[in-house]
């Protein structure tokens, strides 16, 4: 029959869940440390209880060599010789047992330090049991009951174990009771700690995929599934579900009849509020429907390889899309998985007008590139501080007969050639390179005949068009007014010759 302290010892290694030989253990290894200390030697001491009497027996041990040489300390060997005064069978290599008195001279501090061990190996032990029981249940839920709060921290009995619930993985809108019962997800298993080594957690998406598995049937058969969960503890989940038969709505069957199975959710997560969306393989429409309640304008993927895309929203959704404290969007890249840059369309429309800004200033042409300008006004240009002809082309008439030197028909000339300059550009320049160049000495020639008020060399380049063609763009424009100006410079010439004649006349 097994003694009192065997009992006990086997009573206790139930409660805790581990083996009785490990307590047994911790008890030997303590009445070792105890009689070390009363008889201050460093024999190497052992202690055996026996289940019978419950009776702890303490003795020195020392193996049996052949020669006196061979003994190197004299309290861990022995000769064959000495050894077998006190037990004949022994033979080299065997060890010899001394029995060391430990009953009744131990005394209270030699028992206080044989119970610190034995506590500290049963922790130990008891330790190495709750590891090795949870460590394959990782990411599994459980119900577990409040037993205490220890700070932050909230503490459960989860059946054979206690596991310790910090504050980062708490909902910010639970608060429990003792005695209660929730349902929580076993996070990780700490093997090292010195309190609960099961840390468990309310705050994980893997809880919210529960209780969808709970309270929704055709998730728990497989005919819906959940492809993404992204959830801020206390705040907003937002889950993506599909279906795998037609037949079947994905989010009418996670929302239930009146919404009744989402409502039994967010009961049991206090208030969460909780987004359906249905999952697409397109990650364009998925971001659209990932980023509701807001209406998005448009999604454009601006790096498919890195995952990133542009959404652009009307002005009123720019802050609906963003989300408080940009809760929303940043819901959303987490359920897509891609980075989100959301912009309000007035925002796009002032990044598109920056980007054609800046490839205009970027395109810049020299006047000398414009064959219709003389060297002798592209000087003055340049001195006036027009060195482009994009600049000249957005000067009005009034900034440039500002310029020195230059006067109406020249400003009109200028409008002629920067016209068909750009007119030159849409047709070909390698066509109409040589016509330009005839066309601009005509042109001074002309304009030096008609002794017009301006000294400037202007060459108009002027096409022809053959019966039946139709003028290019902006040919019939520029043609127009070099007519005028023809027509105008013959009306002098003949009014100068008219007044000649009536002067001689009163002369005679």
């Amino acid at each position: 029959m097994a003694s009192e302290l065997y009992n006990t010892i086997d009573a206790l290694s139930r409660e805790k869940g581990i083996d009785p030989q490990i307590v047994v253990s911790a008890v030997e290894d303590a009445i070792v440390m105890a009689t070390r200390k009363y008889y201050k030697t460093q024999e190497n001491l052992r202690a055996e209880l026996d289940k019978e009497t419950g009776k702890i027996n303490a003795f020195a041990v020392r193996t049996v060599v052949e020669t006196p040489e061979q003994v190197e300390d004299p309290l861990l060997q022995i000769t064959l010789e000495d050894a077998r005064k006190s037990d004949p069978n022994l033979e080299v290599g065997g060890e010899l047992r001394i029995p060391k008195v430990t009953e009744g001279i131990l005394g209270r501090i030699a028992a206080q330090l044989a119970k610190q061990v034995i506590f500290q190996k049963v922790r130990e032990a008891e330790r190495d049991t709750v590891y090795n029981e949870y460590i394959g249940r990782v990411g599994e839920v459980v119900n577990a009951t409040v037993k205490r709060v220890e700070g932050p921290d909230v503490i459960f009995d989860i059946g054979k174990a206690e596991a310790r619930m910090p504050r980062k993985e708490q909902s910010r809108l639970e608060s429990f009771a003792i005695g209660e019962r929730v349902r929580v997800v076993i996070a990780r298993v700490e093997k090292a700690s010195k309190g609960p080594g099961v840390v468990v957690s309310r705050a994980v998406p893997d809880l919210v995929q529960h209780l969808f598995q709970t309270e929704v049937p055709e998730i728990y058969d497989g005919t819906v599934v959940i492809r993404a969960i992204a959830r801020e503890a206390g705040e907003r989940t937002k889950i993506a579900v599909m279906s795998k038969d037609k037949d079947v709505d994905a989010v009418g069957a996670c929302v239930g009849m009146k919404g009744m199975r989402v409502q039994s959710i967010i009961r049991e997560l206090h208030g969460e509020k909780i987004d359906i969306i249905e999952y697409h393989e397109d990650a364009v429409t998925f971001a659209e429907k990932a980023l509701q309640p807001a209406k998005v304008s448009k999604v454009t993927v601006v790096d498919s390889g890195g995952k990133h895309l542009e959404v652009v929203v009307d002005d009123s959704q720019l802050s609906l899309a963003i989300g408080k404290k940009g809760q929303n969007v940043r819901l959303a890249a987490k359920l897509l998985g891609w980075k989100i840059d959301i912009k309000s369309e007035e925002e796009k429309r002032q990044e598109v007008e920056q980007q054609m800004s800046a490839m205009v200033t970027q395109t810049a042409t020299p006047l000398e590139s414009v064959p219709g300008l003389g060297e002798g006004l592209v000087e003055k240009l340049n001195a006036a501080g027009v060195t482009t002809v994009e600049a000249l082309a957005d000067m009005t008439p009034e900034q440039l007969e500002a310029i020195e030197g230059i006067g109406p028909k020249t400003v009109e000339k200028i409008s002629l050639a920067v016209n068909n300059y750009f007119a030159s550009l849409e047709q070909g320049a390698a066509l109409e390179g040589a016509a330009l160049e005839g066309a601009a000495e005509a042109a001074v020639a002309e304009s030096s005949e008609a002794g017009g008020d301006d000294t400037a060399e202007i060459a108009v380049a002027t096409e022809e068009v053959a019966p039946g063609e139709e003028p290019a763009p902006g040919e019939e424009a520029a043609a127009a007014p070099a007519d005028e100006n023809d027509g105008q410079a013959k009306d002098s010439v003949e009014q100068s010759a008219l007044e000649e004649s009536r002067a001689s006349e009163r002369t005679e």
